[in-house]
């Protein structure tokens, strides 16, 4: 049976108290994170050593959540990994989304058993497939 440790995780935001509490969190929960404080430095990080599953920021400049994600999606190179959007936004575009391929969204404020909940099935998901 698998337990966080064996999980990899990339946190993609461009606010960095954002960034140190999620990896704060997931961290205690016994999961290996990384961080990106931008889409170019994300995709930089995934084609380099691809984690097992992502939390991306959806609002960052230059290069949004949606456009990285489709970035990730579209390289035939790299195995599928769960994308677990966050947003601040009440009416976030669940059809962009879908279109991209993420694998679920969660709102700011993060709920944190929320979220604890979602990365597990997410991760118990992938390492059954």
């Amino acid at each position: 049976m698998c337990t966080p440790s064996d999980f990899r995780i990339l946190i993609v935001d461009d606010i960095e108290d954002n960034l140190f509490l999620l990896q704060t969190v997931l961290e205690t929960e016994g999961y290996e994170v990384d961080t990106a404080g931008d889409g170019e430095t994300a995709l930089a990080k995934v084609n380099d050593s691809p984690p097992n599953l992502i939390l991306m920021d959806v609002m960052m400049p230059d290069m949004n959540g949606y456009e990285v994600t489709r970035e990730i999606r579209q390289n035939p190179n790299l195995p599928f990994m769960p994308i677990l959007m966050v947003t601040a936004y009440d009416a976030l575009s669940t059809g962009q989304g879908l279109a991209i391929e993420a694998s679920n969204f969660i709102r700011k404020p993060i709920e944190f058993e929320l979220l604890l909940n979602k990365v597990a099935n997410l991760l118990r998901s992938k390492a059954k497939s």
